[in-house]
C-alpha cells in the first residue's frame, strides 16, 4: 500500500530533508473493535508529516512496535495535514504522530479550549469514531513566531503584542499553510491586531526559513519551538500573552486496528518523550545529520524500550 504522493504534490507542500517524564494530560481512550495484535497477524501503516522531527518521533512508534513483534509499513513525509488527515480517516493509515492544539482547531475550529488538558479532552469527539488519541507526551512543538536578537533589541520586541510597534504589514516567513491557520494573519489580526503577510517559504521552519529571516526577507518567522536552530541562530521567541497558539503536545493518532497491546507499547515511547528529549533528538538530526532510524534505535535503546 502506498500513500497517494501526487496529492502532496498537488497541495504545493515541498519536503524538509533533515540532512523521562510522566504525562499529565491523562490516558488513552477504550480500545475499538476490530483491532489487530502482533499475535493476530496484520500490518500497522505508521506514517509521519513531510517534518523532520515528526519523521523521528514516527520512527521512535516505528522501532517500538517492531521490538514487539508488529509487522511496520513505514509511510513518511507525506505531507501537510491536509494531506495526510484524509488518508488517516480513511484508514490508510494506523499510527500517526500528531500535534494536540493545531489538529483541535483543524477538525473544530469552534473548540474552546484553551490549556492542554483541555484540548486533549476535547480530540476524541473531534476525530470521530474511526480514530483515536493514545496518552499524550509531556513533549511540545509549538508552532512559534522568532524574531532575530538585534531585531528584537533595535524594535523592543518580546512578544506577538509588540509586533504592532513596527506601525506597518508584519512580514512572516512560514509554510504558505499559514494563510489559513487560525494563528496565522486571521488570528494575529483578531487577537493582536496585526496586519500580516506571509513569505512563503516551503520547509516547515527549517533551514531557509531560518535565512530568509537572518537575510531580512521577513520581520518574524514560524519556527517550530522544539527547533534547535532557535538557540543556535540567536533567534528571540516572542511571548503569546493571549494565547492564540494552543499547547502542542505530542499526541499519537490510531486506527482501530491499533489494539490494547499496541497502544501500550506506544503509551511507553510518549511516557518518555518530554520536550528536552525532543529538542536533543532533533539537534541530532539538524547538528549532526544522523538518519530518523539511527536516531530512534539510539534513544529507544538507552530508554530500554527495545528489549
Amino acid at each position: 500500500m502506498k500513500i497517494r504522493i501526487a496529492a502532496a504534490l498537488a497541495a504545493g507542500v515541498l519536503a524538509l530533508s533533515a540532512c523521562s517524564s510522566s504525562n499529565p494530560l491523562g490516558s488513552a481512550s477504550a480500545q475499538p473493535s476490530g483491532s489487530t495484535s502482533a499475535a493476530g497477524g496484520g500490518t500497522l501503516v505508521v506514517g509521519s508529516q513531510q517534518y523532520y522531527s515528526n519523521e523521528i518521533i514516527a520512527e521512535l512508534y516505528a522501532q517500538a512496535l517492531e521490538a514487539k513483534g508488529f509487522t511496520i509499513d513505514r509511510q513518511y513525509q507525506i505531507g501537510q495535514r491536509e494531506v495526510y488527515l484524509p488518508e488517516l480517516q480513511a484508514g490508510t493509515i494506523d499510527v500517526f504522530p500528531e500535534y494536540a492544539g493545531n489538529l483541535l482547531q483543524y477538525l473544530d475550529k469552534d473548540s474552546t479550549a484553551k490549556t492542554g488538558e483541555e484540548v486533549i479532552a476535547a480530540l476524541p469527539a473531534a476525530l470521530g469514531d474511526t480514530l483515536r488519541p493514545l496518552t499524550a507526551a509531556a513533549a511540545t512543538d509549538q508552532d512559534s513566531y522568532n524574531v532575530t536578537n538585534e531585531f528584537a533589541t533595535t524594535n523592543g520586541l518580546t512578544s506577538i503584542a509588540d509586533l504592532a510597534k513596527l506601525n506597518r504589514t508584519v512580514k512572516v516567513c512560514a509554510n504558505s499553510e499559514l494563510e489559513k491557520r487560525p494563528y496565522g494573519p486571521p488570528g494575529l489580526k483578531s487577537t493582536y491586531g496585526l496586519d500580516v503577510e506571509v513569505i512563503p517559504v516551503e520547509d516547515s521552519g527549517g533551514p531557509l526559513t531560518v535565512k530568509a529571516l537572518k537575510d531580512g526577507k521577513c520581520d518574524t518567522a514560524d519556527i517550530y519551538s522544539a527547533d534547535p536552530s532557535i538557540v543556535a541562530n540567536d533567534l528571540t521567541t516572542l511571548t503569546d500573552p493571549q494565547s492564540l497558539i494552543l499547547p502542542q503536545n505530542v499526541v499519537p493518532i490510531v486506527s482501530t486496528k491499533v489494539d490494547d497491546a499496541a497502544a501500550a507499547v506506544i503509551d511507553k515511547v510518549s511516557a518518555a518523550l518530554s520536550t528536552e528529549e525532543l529538542v536533543a533528538l532533533n539537534a541530532l538530526s539538524v547538528d549532526k545529520q544522523q538518519s530518523s532510524a539511527q536516531i530512534a534505535k539510539d534513544w529507544l535503546t538507552a530508554k530500554g524500550l527495545l528489549s
